[in-house]
């Protein structure tokens, strides 16, 4: 990418920090009301995939800042910000992670079930319509930038279309079948996701542009 930028790609760039804005406030959202309805119907999959939620929103900050880097200065490195919200981001995953293990041990010697999982499936179909859309819009403003970065963090964003489909497999065969346990299953399917975005955060903060999602 050349050292200064055109007034098309200028255009284009904003579009990708819109797009950053509204993966923010979307996060945002369906982390208030993902925890919400998990500790209501006392969802384990649920909960955890609405605090997915507000760590991705930490994730998204660190991207607006690396994209408005990039369209001032397209040729520099990270800024001390950007590291410290992959750090961030890292560490909490790791933190849910562990949340999440332990809670699932903990309802299984219990024999805890789920009150209900009719919202898991509502949000869950929501969040994959939102979140393909998204990975779309980047994708393709990517490409268009010829943006290595922004291309690389909107597929990382695949992640969460995949913890959706996780979702609303685990709240859709508990809703239909009420199958024991596949709650905590779901739960766990989560925690794997958690400790891949937290490896590649750590990653990317050390310098490391991979994304293996």
């Amino acid at each position: 990418m050349d050292s200064a930028i055109t007034n098309k790609e200028d255009k284009l760039f904003r579009w990708v920090l819109v797009l950053a804005m509204l993966t923010i406030g979307y996060n945002i959202a369906e982390g208030v009301v993902a925890t919400y309805f998990g500790l209501e119907d006392e969802a384990l999959t649920l909960f955890g995939f609405g605090a997915d939620s507000f760590i991705e929103t930490i994730s998204a900050i660190g991207v607006s800042r690396m994209v408005y880097r990039i369209r001032k200065k397209p040729d520099t490195e990270k800024g001390p910000f950007e590291i410290l919200a992959l750090k961030i981001t890292a560490y909490c995953f790791y933190s849910l992670g562990l949340v999440l293990v332990l809670s699932a041990i903990y309802s299984v010697i219990q024999g805890h079930q789920p009150v209900s999982s009719a919202a898991g499936v509502i949000i869950a179909i929501i969040s994959i319509f939102t979140m393909w859309a998204l990975v779309y819009a980047k994708i393709s403003l990517g490409k268009k930038l010829n943006s290595s970065p922004i291309i690389a963090d909107a597929r990382c964003n695949l992640v969460c279309l995949y913890m959706s489909v996780v979702l609303l497999v685990a709240s859709g065969l508990w809703w239909l079948f009420r199958i024991p346990y596949i709650d905590v299953v779901g739960s766990l399917a989560l925690v794997y996701f958690a400790l891949k975005e937290g490896k590649e955060a750590l990653e990317k903060a050390k310098g490391i542009h991979s994304c293996s999602c």
